[in-house]
C-alpha cells in the first residue's frame, strides 16, 4: 500500500496560473498558501476586496516571493461573474486550474438579485457560469483542471432541483445539501462532456471533511433559521474539527496530483471521511446519477444563460 498523500507530493507549480474563488479565508486561503509556496501564480477571486487584500498580505509575509493577485468576484451575482470572466483573459493568457471553492452554508431562505436562493447561487450557479465563461481559456491551457469543492453533506441532497426552481421551499440544511450535490453532479457532467470531445480538461470534486473554518460561524450567526448556534459551532470545531490547513489537502490533491482523474471525488480517508489524508472516495448514488446530472446541467444553462457552446 502506498504511503498517505501529503503536500510533499505536490510537484513544482512554477508557471501555472490558478484561480481560487473565496480564497480570503478557510480552505481557499490554506490551499493558496501551499500553491504559492510551490511556485504557482494564484488569483484570489474574492467578494470582499479588503479581506482579500489582507489575505494577499499574509501570503506575501509567509512566502516573500509569492506570485499572487486579487481580483474581485462575487459568485452569488451573475453580473460580477461576467465582469470577472471578461477581465481575467485580459490579464492572463492561460488558466491551468480553476478551483470553485467559495461557498455559504445553511443560510435562511434569501433571494439574490438574479432570483436564485443564496446558497444555490453562491455554491453552484455562480461557479457553473464562471466555468463556462472561462471555458475557452481553460481549453487553450490544456492540460487544465476544474475543481469543485463539495461537502459530505451532498449526501442529504436528492432529486429536488426542479422543485426548487419551481419555488418550493426547503429547510436551509436541505438546500445546502442540494447545492453541494450540485457540485458533484456538475463536475461529473462537465468531465463526461469534455472527455467526449477529446479535450485535455479534467473536472474533479473534493470535500474537506469536518474542517474548522468561518463557514460554521456564518451559518450559526443566522440563528434560529438554521438551529445552529454560534456557541455550538465553536464547541464542535474545538472538539471534532481538523484544522483548515488539513481540510485543504483534498483540494490540493485534486488540483495538483498527476494521477488524479477526471470525475474523481477526493476527500479525507479517515472514519466517516471527516479527517485524515485525502483519498479517492465514493460519492452518493444521487451524485453518480448521469440523468440527474444532465437535468441539472440543463437547469443551470437556463438559469445562468451560459450554454457551454460546443460541449
Amino acid at each position: 500500500m502506498s504511503s498517505p498523500w501529503t503536500t510533499d507530493r505536490i510537484p513544482d507549480q512554477s508557471g501555472r496560473v490558478i484561480v481560487i474563488t473565496g480564497a480570503n479565508s478557510g480552505i481557499g486561503l490554506e490551499a493558496a498558501k501551499v500553491l504559492v509556496a510551490k511556485g504557482a501564480h494564484v488569483v484570489l477571486a474574492c467578494r470582499n476586496p479588503a479581506k482579500a487584500a489582507d489575505a494577499e498580505a499574509a501570503l506575501r509575509a509567509e512566502t516573500p516571493k509569492a506570485s499572487v493577485e486579487v481580483m474581485e468576484l462575487d459568485v452569488s451575482r451573475l453580473a460580477s461573474v461576467r465582469a470577472f470572466a471578461e477581465a481575467f483573459p485580459k490579464r492572463h493568457a492561460k488558466l491551468d486550474v480553476l478551483v470553485n471553492n467559495a461557498g455559504v452554508m445553511a443560510l435562511p431562505p434569501t433571494r439574490t438579485e438574479d432570483g436564485f436562493d443564496i446558497q444555490m447561487a453562491t455554491n453552484h450557479f455562480g461557479h457553473f457560469a464562471l466555468t463556462g465563461l472561462l471555458l475557452e481559456t481553460l481549453k487553450s491551457s490544456a492540460p487544465a483542471r476544474v475543481v469543485n469543492v463539495s461537502s459530505g453533506m451532498h449526501r442529504v441532497g436528492g432529486d429536488r432541483f426542479e422543485a426548487m426552481m419551481a419555488g418550493k421551499t426547503f429547510n436551509p440544511w436541505i438546500v445546502y445539501g442540494q447545492s453541494k450535490l450540485a457540485n458533484v453532479l456538475f463536475s461529473n457532467e462537465l468531465d463526461r462532456r469534455t472527455q467526449a470531445k477529446g479535450l485535455d480538461l479534467r473536472a474533479l470534486t473534493c470535500h474537506p471533511g469536518f474542517a474548522a473554518t468561518n463557514l460554521q460561524g456564518t451559518s450559526a450567526a443566522a440563528g434560529a433559521a438554521t438551529g445552529y448556534s454560534e456557541g455550538s459551532a465553536a464547541f464542535l470545531n474545538r472538539l471534532f474539527a481538523q484544522p483548515a490547513a488539513a481540510g485543504a489537502w483534498p483540494t490540493l490533491m485534486a488540483a495538483t496530483d498527476p494521477d488524479a482523474r477526471g470525475g474523481d471525488y477526493i476527500g479525507p480517508g479517515g472514519i466517516t471521511e471527516s479527517a485524515g489524508p485525502p483519498v479517492r472516495a465514493k460519492a452518493s448514488r444521487a451524485a453518480r446519477d448521469p440523468d440527474l446530472a444532465r437535468r441539472l446541467w440543463e437547469i443551470s444553462v437556463k438559469a445562468t444563460g451560459v450554454d457551454y457552446a460546443g460541449l
